[in-house]
């Protein structure tokens, strides 16, 4: 194993390369997000999604592992090259704006769309006004909207944007080890995601059937950190393929065990980055000039609550195409009026030409 890992390149080799895979990836996850959401938004049942059964977790689930390793890599990177305050700004301008445009448009045009109330009575209800400062102000996902969605399973509109909260804290956690002067200590970097795991383990020791919101609490920190971690430490961590198939192999032979979730977060985030920089892989990697990531995100859910509400008995592969199409121009139009505008504000008030490797978009 030793020489299988010291034989492949570095993670500061692969990033010195003008080529990656992260806009592609980021996508995909998207649309893995949408394509996990056409079973619960129809059953309302998370479990009945098939790959919930197989691993533990749904598609989605994976997927939002997925984003918060990329974010955790990036993230740190962006500290570590710009400093605080360009840190600041440019995490703002790329969360908040999209956020707040697909809030207000939720709020107030497909929830007037959607609504049984009369439209006048709905936009003047204070209903409508709780979601929005609810959903802005603490990033619930779980806010109701007034005669709307009603009879679907779920009838909150926005069942997305809870992972966003622990991103922007996150955020912050790169903000303060940065402020504190901690942020490229490669101590550190191991001591976080390590704590992380061993208190990840040492639940499942003592409770077997660990808490949804607690697990949840650990992990997405969890595989952001070792993401942090892995740019950190990227002078030495290695990006090898067959170091990670037979991770792989472990954690399915953990499987059942104490060991299984703590493995499969550590080696997806590992695999996702391996996926984002391995030259094998990056040759040829294409560039998209729109990201439609965020957006697909954002939209993804309400377009298929909607969908669901208007032709209730379709099974949910049969409104899957449609919700990913109206989804993904959607999410185009998003791209276009807000988010790079938005990134364009954002380079001119950095004052500088912006990384080669794109940013994140949060999950």
């Amino acid at each position: 194993m030793k020489a299988l890992f010291l034989g492949a390149p570095t993670v500061a080799m692969a990033l010195e390369r003008d080529r990656n895979n992260f806009a592609v990836i980021r996508l995909a996850l998207a649309i893995a997000v949408v394509v996990s959401h056409a079973f619960s938004v129809t059953t309302g049942a998370v479990t009945d999604e098939p790959l919930a059964a197989s691993t533990g977790f749904t598609l989605g689930e994976h997927a939002v592992n997925g984003f918060f390793a990329i974010s955790g890599f990036l993230v740190t990177m962006s500290f570590d090259r710009r400093g605080w305050r360009d840190y600041a700004i440019a995490r703002t301008l790329r969360i908040a704006p999209g956020l707040i445009v697909a809030t207000l448009v939720v709020a107030f045009l497909l929830g007037g769309g959607m609504t049984r109330l009369p439209v006048t009575d709905y936009w003047q209800s204070p209903g409508v006004f709780r979601f929005v400062g609810a959903t802005l102000s603490s990033f619930k996902s779980n806010i109701a909207l007034p005669g709307v969605f009603e009879n679907n399973p779920f009838t909150f509109p926005m069942g997305t944007v809870w992972t966003l909260k622990y991103e922007v804290l996150c955020y912050l956690g790169v903000l303060v080890l940065g402020l504190v002067g901690l942020l490229r200590s490669r101590l550190a970097a191991l001591v976080l995601p390590v704590g992380l795991a061993l208190a990840l383990l040492s639940l499942g020791l003592f409770r077997p059937e660990i808490p949804k919101g607690v697990e949840t609490a650990l992990r997405l920190p969890l595989i952001f950190a070792f993401g942090g971690a892995l740019y950190v430490w990227r002078y030495k961590a290695r990006l090898s393929g067959p170091l990670l198939a037979i991770l792989f192999a472990a954690t399915w032979l953990a499987s059942g065990t104490v060991l299984y979730k703590t493995l499969l977060f550590i080696v997806s985030a590992y695999g996702v980055l391996w996926l984002a920089l391995a030259s094998a892989l990056t040759r040829w990697s294409y560039e998209p000039k729109t990201d439609l990531s965020y957006g697909t995100y954002l939209y993804g859910w309400p377009i298929q609550q909607s969908l669901h509400a208007l032709l209730p008995a379709a099974a949910p592969l049969v409104l899957l195409a449609p919700a990913l199409l109206i989804t993904l121009v959607v999410a185009a139009v998003s791209w276009v009026i807000v988010e790079k505008p938005a990134l364009a504000l954002k380079a001119k008030a950095l004052r500088r030409r912006t990384l080669k490797v794109t940013e994140p978009a949060a999950p």
